[in-house]
């Protein structure tokens, strides 16, 4: 299953490919086609998917659907199965001797989609935390966020890792102290509410010693 890259995409490419390889670039292009009409979304909410079937005669049907509406779309690829012995040996062949100059290639990739991915979340989640962020850890992620981007368009690596773990860091931290407010906040209620009923019951017993155990559970 795929999804869209931008904010209000509504389209997507689907580029089929043949080979053993990591990158696309390196791979046997067999064709191109476009499925439209997706509604609009924030990236990543719509889900694209697509299957391959290669019926008795060797054709190649790929189709692309997208699961909220239905549309869908297809391409039939003739001869994608009729690779000579020799071919396929040679593909095979160089993509084990590229093996692990293509992972290396694969795993920068897909660093810096992950730091691409958490700039956006980290721009949305300051935006529905409002006032709820204080003013320095807000200006702190708003500088993270624009390094992070910096590096991801630069394609610097040693960059994009050290900043995705500082911005993952201080995302962390802006949350524990979220919940530690919150928590501190239904403590201090507790607390009050207990004490209350504590001494209204001291005042109707005329002082007595006897102790009532009592569950108290808090429903958000």
């Amino acid at each position: 299953t795929f999804s869209t890259a931008v904010d209000g995409q509504t389209n997507v490419e689907i580029h089929v490919l043949q080979g053993e390889r990591e990158m696309s670039n390196d791979n046997k292009s067999l064709g191109t086609f476009r499925l439209d009409g997706i509604p609009p979304a924030p990236r990543g909410v719509p889900q694209i998917e697509v299957t391959f079937d290669i019926d008795a005669n060797g054709i190649l049907n790929v189709t692309a659907k997208d699961k909220g509406t239905g549309k869908e779309q297809s391409i039939s690829i003739t001869g994608a199965s009729t690779l000579p012995d020799d071919e396929v040996e040679r593909m095979v062949k160089e993509a084990e001797s590229n093996a692990a100059n293509d992972k290396e290639r694969r795993e920068k990739i897909d660093r810096k989609n992950q730091a691409d991915s958490l700039a956006y979340q980290a721009e949305k989640q300051l935006g529905e935390l409002g006032d709820k962020v204080p003013a320095a850890d807000k200006t702190k992620i708003e500088g993270l966020i624009k390094d992070l981007k910096e590096a991801v368009e630069k394609e610097d690596d040693e960059k994009i890792k050290t900043l995705t773990t500082e911005l993952q860091q201080a995302l962390y931290s802006i949350s524990a102290n979220l919940y530690q407010q919150q928590g501190g906040d239904a403590g201090a209620g507790a607390d009050a509410g207990a004490g209350a009923g504590a001494d209204a019951g001291s005042s109707s017993s005329g002082g007595g010693d006897d102790v009532i155990d009592a569950e108290f559970s808090e429903t958000k």
